[in-house]
């Protein structure tokens, strides 16, 4: 977490902003507190982007689609205005790390036993997003959260409802969807992207919390060598427990249809009876990383509002603060803590305010085409 800087709002919507969680090619993210006191993460996008309809239309479906998720292993949608002059969406806070900082950085590869349980999470969390019909597309490290409670899945930014990726939808023709390192040889092709798409992307995902390394290799050598691995070469599994290597393997079939179902993937983890309703029902993480998440925590508790904020009324403030206005771009950033660099999205006047509560790489990113 950074402080709010000169150019950050301290107000969206109705929550109070404490700090800066990262930026990214959407926009920022925040932390802030609601009127009652939740802790919730929220997403501005970038003015820029803004001023697009086609990308206004977007984020207006893929909002009302991530309010159909309300799964327990997902960062729920509370709030949002899509019709605001700066869109923003608010979600529940996820106090933890990605998984990219706690294999990259924090602990290095995981054990088996935790793999297996991140498995099954992971599973529980794609078959809510897709029973909403959603394929998520960008399923990587930097989208997984880790918890004491097991792991969440956050950014939705580039998912998209089943029927718009479909002809007919909005992503353009030819264009490309996902993350170097964890895309689906489908998004590769430019073929039809359907479920199947994220199981791909959940065996690149345990195959890197398990080595610490992507099974197709790195962008070293330059994006297009990397794709050309992905379409059409085998992964390198070198390093993954043998009790779950050929389940992996199983999850990176170039053929979608030969990969095994959500349901087949939990069957398969052997740790489907260890993780109920969003938790982790024992131990999952190694003694140093739970030791981490405990410093998390209380540095959470200790957040308090910016200097000389507390105790003011909001009119007061915002008379001494003057507009709202979204601060400068940087690099990637998560929907809750601890997210890598290098993969979101003010109040203001709308005609529709979307404003109603709902169901709660290691490689450098390069740039995409907007889709």
């Amino acid at each position: 977490m950074e402080k709010l800087g000169p150019g950050d709002p301290q107000q969206i919507g109705s929550y109070r902003l404490l700090a800066r969680l990262g930026a990214g090619g959407m926009g920022h993210v925040y932390l802030a507190r609601s009127e009652r006191g939740r802790t919730v993460a929220v997403k501005l996008v970038r003015e820029e982007l803004a001023a697009q309809e086609e990308f206004r239309e977007r984020f207006r479906q893929e909002v009302r689609a991530a309010r159909r998720v309300g799964g327990y292993w997902t960062a729920p949608v509370l709030d949002a205005d899509t019709e605001a002059a700066v869109p923003w969406v608010a979600t529940g806070y996820v106090a933890g790390p990605s998984l990219q900082q706690v294999v990259g950085h924090d602990h290095g590869a995981l054990p088996e036993r935790t793999v297996r349980i991140l498995a099954a999470g992971l599973a529980h969390a794609l078959k809510d997003i897709h029973a909403a019909g959603i394929v998520h597309r960008d399923l990587k490290p930097s989208n997984v959260l880790v918890t004491i409670d097991g792991p969440r899945v956050i950014d939705f930014g580039i998912a998209r409802a089943l029927q718009t990726v479909t002809d007919g939808g909005l992503t353009r023709t030819g264009a490309l969807v996902g993350s170097p390192g964890f895309m689906a040889p489908e998004q590769v092709r430019g073929d039809r992207i359907t479920p199947a798409c994220d199981v791909f992307c959940l065996g690149s995902v345990l195959a890197y919390a398990a080595t610490g390394v992507l099974p197709f290799g790195s962008a070293n050598s330059g994006v297009h060598a990397l794709m050309f691995r992905i379409a059409q070469e085998e992964p390198d599994l070198e390093g993954v427990p043998e009790g779950i290597a050929d389940l992996v393997r199983d999850c990176l079939r170039k053929d979608p249809a030969a990969r095994p179902s959500l349901d087949r993937v939990l069957q398969r983890t052997g740790a489907d009876d260890t993780v109920s309703d969003g938790r982790a029902l024992d131990p999952w993480l190694p003694s140093a990383l739970v030791a981490q998440l405990g410093r998390h925590a209380v540095r959470l508790l200790e957040t308090e509002d910016p200097e000389g904020e507390t105790g003011q009324t909001r009119p007061a403030a915002e008379a001494e603060r003057g507009p709202v206005r979204p601060a400068p771009t940087g690099p990637q950033a998560d929907g809750g803590a601890g997210k890598q660099p290098g993969p979101v999205p003010t109040a203001g006047p709308g005609p529709t305010p979307e404003h109603a509560p709902a169901a709660d790489e290691s490689a450098p990113r390069p740039a995409l085409p907007q889709v």
